[in-house]
């Protein structure tokens, strides 16, 4: 629906001015006049030409769905009705994706259609998860407990998704510098000594003539270096998008030294903190797995996941099938089958997922104090030693001279 800008006196004689959404400038005067403004001018606010395009508008984080599911929740329980609540929200949301697609969700809601359906038409906003257990807790009537569990989930998720990338970005932010240091030397500082060198009479040291070969490459084959790289990243992206590329890079992530036990932590902790949310909101187990396995975020876990499904579906338990696949560490096996003999496996998977939260931050923990030193020392002997083989020369020429 259109936006109209109003200007207007109030029955004070006070001057006010907004914007209101509706089918037509009638449709605006009678708003006016429910809330008592006398109106002056009634506008059409004009159309962004970017609003159709996409790629310029804001994304809606996760944080905004947070809130989002957060506020609703309290609303249901207090006793809005579901319309009502979404009008409140959409009016009061600052990211214009956020408004709209909660301005269509609530249009769809008053037709019939039920929460969870309109949610499905926003697929980039709310993903297949956050619907199944909407519609999960409108088949039960705990909607709003659905959602304060909802929102529990996505902050730790959200959590453990800071942590880990946290935990990535200071060995990659060291090899950058790495990089830049080394290319800055070879290309800029290594010349200087060359040209330095040329006059100088005698065979260079070994490690000097190394290092000026090196200068000499980079400097030569630079663009050549450069398209190499972005190739080799292009070839390993689309590698990464087949089936069985996917398959083997998140098989040989698993098996990383450092980062291949931090992966399965945080791949175990989603699985089991998805999965125990699922059924704690009442969602059928085979349809929760079917959930479950995509959003562990390792294509190896996921196999494992349809692997068990399947089992399932045949009359097995869950233990047996996940100790078959030998990718879930043997503790979570046997806590998930306790899990399943007592009735209590909602709850024995929050247990093992907070447990796992735990070991990430540990892990990461671990990690950093492992690769700090490391990293210190890569640099200050790349550094040094590109230092001490251009100064060879000059320490030569003194002991010739003396």
């Amino acid at each position: 629906m259109p936006v109209y800008i109003w200007k207007g006196k109030n029955s004070y004689g006070d001057k006010r001015n907004g914007k209101h959404e509706a089918h037509d400038e009638a449709a605006v005067y009678a708003y006016l006049k429910k809330i008592r403004i006398s109106p002056s001018s009634v506008k059409e606010q004009p159309k962004d030409i970017l609003a159709g395009i996409s790629f310029f508008q804001p994304k809606v984080t996760g944080r905004d769905v947070v809130i989002f599911t957060r506020q609703l929740s309290t609303m249901i329980d207090a006793g809005l009705p579901l319309v009502q609540s979404l009008e409140i929200l959409s009016n009061q949301q600052d990211n214009p994706t956020f408004k709209q697609a909660l301005r269509d969700i609530k249009a769809d809601v008053e037709t019939g259609t039920t929460f969870a359906d309109a949610m499905k038409k926003h697929p980039k906003i709310f993903d297949t998860l956050f619907c199944n257990m909407v519609e999960a807790g409108e088949i039960g009537g705990i909607l709003d407990i659905i959602l304060g569990r909802l929102a529990e989930f996505m902050e730790k998720a959200m959590n453990l998704k800071k942590k880990v990338k946290g935990a990535f970005t200071y060995p990659v932010i060291c090899l950058a510098i790495s990089v830049v240091i080394l290319g800055v030397i070879l290309i800029f500082v290594v010349p200087t000594f060359e040209s330095m060198f040329a006059d100088f009479g005698a065979a260079l040291p070994v490690p000097t003539q190394i290092v000026v070969a090196m200068s000499n490459f980079v400097k030569s084959k630079i663009l050549y270096i450069i398209m190499g790289a972005v190739l080799i990243s292009f070839i390993f992206k689309k590698y990464k998008s087949t089936d069985k590329g996917e398959q083997n890079v998140d098989a040989l992530s698993l098996k990383l030294p450092v980062f291949g036990e931090l992966i399965m932590k945080v791949s175990v902790a989603k699985f089991t903190r998805t999965l125990g949310t699922m059924l704690q909101s009442g969602v059928p187990i085979l349809e929760a797995l079917s959930v479950v396995g995509k959003t562990a975020g390792n294509r190896v876990i996921e196999t494992a996941v349809v692997r068990v499904s399947d089992s399932i579906s045949e009359g097995r338990t869950i233990a047996e099938p996940l100790e078959e696949t030998g990718i879930f560490p043997p503790m979570v096996v046997q806590m998930i089958g306790v899990g399943e003999a007592t009735g209590a496996l909602d709850a024995m998977l929050e247990k093992i997922a907070d447990f796992y939260d735990e070991e990430v931050d540990q892990a990461v923990e671990n990690m950093t104090a492992m690769i700090e030193p490391f990293m210190m020392v890569f640099l200050g002997g790349m550094v040094g030693g590109l230092v001490v083989a251009m100064y060879l020369p000059i320490f030569k020429m003194g002991e010739v001279v003396g």
